[in-house]
């Protein structure tokens, strides 16, 4: 697992030993900010399930202004803390060692908007839909903003969640990216 693009292009990312974590592969990875690159100059970006943080450390590669990673797991923060020193983006990193629903709570009381929003939670745990309600309840995304959410191609989701539609779906074999982004306001 590397980084595409920006200034840690090339940069081999750490992994888990174990199969804990499901990095995103290369091609899936490349694809995707093929989708999304014109949302990350200058963004704040919010990794939720955060895992090895090649997402997020992806973002600050091609210029985000901000990330902030999220994962309940001690090992899968070791392994993001390693990747952001590695990738030297520490200035432009936070790392929050809680469950998403803690990490959306306190986001919300600070008053952060994000510009993009990863979400690959563990495929077994069926936590999707709970997340982009808990998203969408607390106002975390920028009204220009987009959630991207990895999922095994087997799981479907409703076109719209709360204000949340779904602007885009992708899939890669087993694996499927879904876009959402705030319903439009009439003024």
């Amino acid at each position: 697992m590397r980084v595409i693009s920006g200034k840690a292009r090339g940069l081999k990312l750490d992994t888990p030993k174990n199969q804990d974590v499901r990095p995103t592969t290369d091609r899936v990875k490349e694809s995707l900010f093929n989708m999304i690159s014109s949302y990350i100059m200058d963004s704040n970006i919010l990794d939720l399930f955060a895992g090895t943080g090649s997402l997020g450390i992806e973002c600050l590669s091609r210029g985000a202004k901000n990330c902030i990673f999220v994962d309940k797991s001690k090992d899968s923060i070791n392994i993001v803390r390693s990747n952001i020193k590695k990738a030297r983006v520490e200035n432009e990193s936070t790392i929050l060692n809680v469950d998403f629903k803690d990490a959306v709570k306190k986001l919300s009381t600070q008053n952060q908007k994000f510009d993009v929003i990863f979400m690959d939670p563990p495929y077994y745990e069926n936590m999707f839909i709970e997340c982009l309600k808990s998203i969408d309840e607390f106002n975390l995304l920028d009204e220009d903003g987009i959630i991207v959410v990895e999922h095994d191609t087997k799981d479907l989701f409703e076109e719209s969640i709360g204000r949340l539609n779904k602007s885009r779906e992708k899939k890669y074999g087993n694996t499927t990216l879904t876009f959402y982004k705030l319903e439009e306001q009439n003024e």
